[in-house]
C-alpha cells in the first residue's frame, strides 16, 4: 500500500472518531465537530482517489483541494465561539464565500465529459490553464492569511479586555490558540514556498498530513481540556445590556471608550477613588471575593466603572487582573511561609480569592517567578509538636 494512502487513512479515521465525540460534548462543540469531520472527509478522499486514480476520484479531489478555503474561516469561528461564546447563525455563511468562489472557479472542470476532464486534467500538469491556477491558488492564500490574523486580533483584543475587567480568568489561557495560528501561517508559507520555488524533498503530500495534524491538534485540546476554555468564555464587558454575547470581542467601542478615557483624565475625583479602592482592598480585604470584576469593584467603590478603571490603570499601574491578583498572590504567599500554615496551596487560593489552580499558579508564577510549591519549599519547618500535625505536601 502508498505510505500516502496508510497516513491519510489513519488521519480520516481519528478526524471521524474526534468529531464525533466532540459532538457528544453538546452544543459548545458542534462547530469543532464539523471542523474535524470536515478533515475526515478531506483525507479520506485524498486516500480513495490515490486508490481509484479514475474520473471520479480526481473530481472528488478538485472538491476538497478547496476545503483549505474552510479552514482558515472556520478557525475564526471558533475562535470568536470561545471568547464571545457565539453559537453560529445564519449571516455566518457569509465566511464560506471563499469555498464557493472556488468552486465557481472549478465547476467547469467538474461537469465537463469524462474524456474531456481527463484530458484537461493531464494539460493542467503540463502546465496548461496556469491563469486559473495562479487566481486560485492566490485568493487561497489571501483569503486564508486575512482569517487567521482577523483571529489572533480576536485573542489579543480579548486578552487585554480580560486584564482590564476580571479577575478570575487567566489571560494566558488563550495564549494556545495563538501558537495554533502561527502554526496555520507556516503551514501556508511553506506551501507558498513549494508553489513558487519547488523544493523536491518536500512533498506536497506533507502540506495536507500538516494541515489535518494541526486541526486534530486543535480537536484534541479541547476535547481534553473543555472546561478551562468554557471558563473564559463570555466575560461581563462582552455581554451586552440584553444579555446576549457582544457582537464584538473589544469590550466597548472605541468612540465610547475614548469619551471615557477623556472624562476621567479631567475627574478631580482621582485621589478619592484611588483612596476609597485601597481601603477596600487592604483593610476589608475585597480581593478576597471570587470571580471579582471590576463592575462589582466600582459597586462598592461607589464610584463609576469607567472612573475605578482609570485610576487603577492610571494611578496604580496595572491592568485589574494583575492589580487584584497582586493582593491575592501576596496573602498567599504570606500564608504559604508561615511554618504555623497547615492548610494546602490550593486551599489557600481559594481562601484569598482564586476560582481555579490553574490561575492561581498562573498568577503566583507571572507576579513573583515562582511557583507556589517552591515557595511553600522556603518556608522554615517548625516541629510537629508546636505546629501539631505534620506540614501537608505543596500542590
Amino acid at each position: 500500500m502508498n505510505f500516502w494512502i496508510f497516513i491519510y487513512s489513519i488521519g480520516a479515521a481519528q478526524g471521524l472518531l474526534l468529531g464525533l465525540a466532540l459532538w457528544r460534548q453538546g452544543p459548545r462543540e458542534r462547530l469543532l465537530a464539523g471542523w474535524m469531520l470536515l478533515i475526515a472527509l478531506d483525507l479520506g478522499v485524498r486516500a480513495w482517489a490515490m486508490l481509484d486514480p479514475g474520473a471520479h476520484g480526481f473530481r472528488a479531489l478538485r472538491v476538497v483541494a478547496l476545503f483549505p478555503f474552510l479552514h482558515a474561516s472556520l478557525f475564526y469561528l471558533y475562535v470568536r465561539s470561545r471568547v464571545q461564546a457565539r453559537s453560529l447563525r445564519w449571516e455566518d455563511l457569509r465566511h464560506g464565500l471563499g469555498f464557493v468562489l472556488g468552486l465557481l472557479l472549478t465547476v467547469d472542470l467538474l461537469i465537463m465529459p469524462t474524456d474531456t476532464f481527463l484530458q484537461t486534467l493531464q494539460a493542467m500538469r503540463l502546465g496548461a490553464h496556469g491563469g486559473r491556477e495562479l487566481l486560485i491558488s492566490l485568493a487561497l492564500f489571501g483569503f486564508s492569511l486575512s482569517y487567521v490574523a482577523a483571529a489572533v486580533a480576536m485573542v489579543l483584543r480579548y486578552r487585554r479586555q480580560l486584564r482590564a475587567t476580571r479577575s478570575d480568568g487567566d489571560p494566558e489561557a488563550l495564549r494556545w490558540l495563538l501558537w495554533v495560528a502561527a502554526w496555520q501561517c507556516l503551514i501556508w508559507a511553506t506551501a507558498l514556498a513549494q508553489w513558487l520555488l519547488p523544493v523536491p524533498w518536500l512533498p506536497y503530500q506533507l502540506i495536507y498530513v500538516a494541515v489535518a495534524g494541526f486541526v486534530l491538534a486543535v480537536g484534541y485540546r479541547s476535547l481534553l481540556v473543555p472546561a478551562e476554555i468554557a471558563a473564559l468564555a463570555a466575560p461581563e464587558a462582552a455581554v451586552g445590556p440584553d444579555g446576549a454575547a457582544a457582537q464584538d470581542a473589544a469590550p466597548a467601542p472605541e468612540a465610547s471608550a475614548d469619551l471615557e478615557t477623556d472624562a476621567a483624565a479631567e475627574d478631580p475625583r482621582f485621589d478619592e477613588v484611588a483612596r476609597r479602592l485601597l481601603q477596600l482592598f487592604e483593610h476589608e480585604h475585597l480581593y478576597r471575593q471570587p470571580a471579582l470584576s471590576i463592575a462589582q469593584a466600582a459597586k462598592r467603590s461607589g464610584y463609576p466603572e469607567y472612573l475605578v478603571s482609570a485610576v487603577i490603570n492610571r494611578r496604580f499601574g496595572q491592568p485589574f487582573w494583575d492589580w487584584v491578583n497582586a493582593y491575592r498572590v501576596r496573602e498567599a504567599q504570606a500564608r504559604l511561609l508561615d511554618p504555623g500554615e497547615q492548610r494546602t496551596a490550593l486551599d489557600i487560593a481559594f481562601e484569598v480569592g482564586f476560582t481555579s489552580k490553574s490561575t492561581f499558579n498562573a498568577a503566583f508564577k507571572r507576579l513573583l517567578g515562582e511557583t507556589p510549591s517552591q515557595c511553600r519549599a522556603r518556608a522554615p519547618t517548625v516541629s510537629s509538636a508546636a505546629a501539631g500535625t505534620p506540614r501537608p505536601p505543596a500542590d
